[in-house]
C-alpha cells in the first residue's frame, strides 16, 4: 500500500515533535512515525538551559513548561571522596540573550506537551522505518508492515541508530567507553533536595540530583564499568544497590533519592557520540532528506545540551522548510513538472539552509561535551586539576546555553 505525505518525520522524540510542532505553527501538515506503540521516555528527564527555553518560546510551549518546574538557582560541586563542597556558582547571571533559566524538566511533560499541541492523527505509532528509496523528486519510506509513504520531505529525528542518518552516509556513533544510569525518584511530600544542580566527582565517577519540582528529582551516575558490572543490568535491584555503594560520600538526602527510586524508573545505557568531524565533510541534508536531534549530534551529557539543541533544531528546521514550503505554494504554474522540479529546488535550499545553521554550533557542543566529560570522569591529577577549572567549566556551560535559535516568523 502506498500513501503520499508532504512532510514525513521519522521519530516522534524531542526534535521530530519539536519540528512537526514548528510546522504546525507556520500552517504546515507533518505526519509523525514512531516504531513505539507510544511516547518514549527513556531518561526520565532533562536539564533545559536557556537556549531550549528559547526554543519552547517559539515553539509556544514555555509558559506551561515553566509552571511545572522549579527554576535552578545555580551549580553546587562537590566531592564524593571527602563529601567536602568544592565550588558554587549562582545562575542568576545575565547572559548576552537575558537572564538565564535553567530547570529540569521531566521528559514526560514535555513530549506530550510537544504531542497535544499537534492536531490529531500526526502521530502514526507502531511505524517501524526499514528503509527509504528514491522516486523523481519523492522518498519512499518503507515500513515494516509494508506500507510505503511517497513524501515530499524525509526529516530523521530517529535516534542514535537512524536509518535516515545511515541513509545520507553517517556511520554508527562510536563509544565513549563510559555509562551512564539515570533515574527519577517521585516522593509523597517534598524531597527536601536544594533547586540547584547538585554535582559530586571522584575516582572517575560522576554523578548529580536535580530536583524538577517539589516532590520530583532526577539523577544519573557516570562511570567506566567493568564486564561485571555490565552484567548487572540484568537484575534491576542488584543494579540499584551497585549504584548505592559507588556514591561515596554524598550526601544522606542524595542517598534517600535513589533508595526512594522504582526499579523501572531508572535505566542504565552507554554514552555514545558522533566524531563531529563527520559534521563538517558529511551531508547533514541532501536533496529533500535531512537530520536532527541525535540522529544528527549524539553527544555525551557532560554539558547538558543533547535535549535542548535538539528543540533548536526543530524551531530552525520548520524555519527553514516553512520559507521552502510556503513559498512554493504561492507561485502556481501550469507546468506541473516544472512545479515540481522547482519545489524540489526550494526544499534543497532550505534544508540546507538549515545544516549550516546547524553544523558549526552541533560540531562545538560535541566537542565540548566530550571534553567536559573526560575531565569530569577523570581520576588522580588530572581531576586535581578539574577542581581549578570548576569554576570555568561551569561558565563555559553558561557560554553554551546562551544562545538563541530564533522564532519561527517566515519572511
Amino acid at each position: 500500500m502506498e500513501e503520499e505525505a508532504d512532510v514525513v518525520i521519522v521519530g516522534a522524540g524531542i526534535s521530530g515533535l519539536a519540528t512537526s510542532l514548528g510546522l504546525h505553527r507556520l500552517g504546515i501538515r507533518s505526519l509523525v512515525l514512531e516504531s513505539s506503540d507510544s511516547l518514549r521516555t527513556t531518561g526520565f528527564a532533562l536539564t533545559t538551559w536557556t537556549n531550549a527555553w528559547k526554543a519552547l518560546d517559539a515553539l509556544g510551549l514555555a509558559d506551561s513548561l515553566r509552571q511545572q518546574h522549579v527554576p535552578l538557582d545555580g551549580n553546587v560541586t562537590s566531592s564524593r571522596i571527602t563529601g567536602l563542597q568544592t565550588f558554587e556558582m549562582s545562575f542568576k547571571a545575565k547572559g548576552k540573550h537575558g537572564n538565564h533559566e535553567i530547570r529540569c524538566v521531566k521528559r514526560n511533560l514535555l513530549l506530550e506537551g510537544l504531542a497535544n499541541e499537534l492536531p490529531s492523527g500526526t502521530i502514526r505509532f507502531s511505524s517501524k522505518v526499514v528503509s527509504v528509496d528514491e522516486s523523481g523528486y519523492f522518498k519512499l519510506v518503507h515500513l515494516a508492515d509494508g506500507t510505503i509513504l511517497k513524501a515530499k520531505v524525509l526529516v530523521g529525528c530517529d535516534g542514535v541508530n537512524s536509518v535516515v542518518a545511515k541513509w545520507l552516509g553517517f556511520k554508527q556513533p562510536a563509544f565513549t567507553g563510559r555509562s551512564a544510569i539515570r533515574g527519577c525518584a517521585t516522593f509523597k511530600s517534598s524531597h527536601g533536595v536544594d533547586p540547584k544542580f547538585n554535582q559530586y566527582f571522584g575516582n572517575g565517577i560522576r554523578s548529580g540530583a536535580i530536583p524538577c519540582d517539589d516532590t520530583n528529582v532526577y539523577w544519573y551516575i557516570t562511570w567506566t564499568p567493568s564486564s561485571q558490572e555490565k552484567e548487572l543490568e540484568e537484575n534491576p535491584a542488584q543494579l540499584k544497590q551497585h549504584i548505592l555503594s559507588k556514591l561515596g560520600k554524598t550526601p544522606d538526602k542524595v542517598r534517600t533519592v535513589i533508595e526512594n527510586t522504582e526499579l523501572d524508573a531508572f535505566i542504565s545505557s552507554p554514552l555514545r557520540y558522533r566524531h563531529p568531524w563527520e559534521l563538517l565533510w558529511g551531508n547533514i541534508s541532501k536533496g529533500n532528506v535531512c537530520v536532527a536531534g541525535d540522529s544528527l549530534h549524539p553527544m555525551t551529557p557532560g554539558i547538558g545540551q543533547g535535549g535542548c539543541s535538539a528543540l533548536g533544531d526543530g524551531v530552525v528546521l520548520a524555519r527553514c522548510l516553512g520559507e521552502a514550503l510556503l513559498k512554493s505554494s504561492r507561485q502556481g504554474m501550469e507546468d506541473k513538472s516544472e512545479e515540481g522540479m522547482q519545489e524540489h529546488k526550494k526544499i534543497e535550499v532550505g534544508l540546507k539552509k538549515y545544516a549550516n545553521e546547524r553544523k558549526w554550533r552541533s560540531f562545538a557542543l560535541i566537542n565540548t561535551g566530550y571534553v567536559v566529560g573526560f575531565l569530569q570522569g577523570s581520576e588522580g591529577k588530572i581531576m586535581t586539576f578539574y577542581k581549578f577549572l570548576a569554576p570555568s567549566l561551569v561558565l563555559l556551560l553558561l557560554k553554551k546555553a546562551d544562545f538563541d535559535c530564533g522564532k519561527l516568523s517566515i519572511c
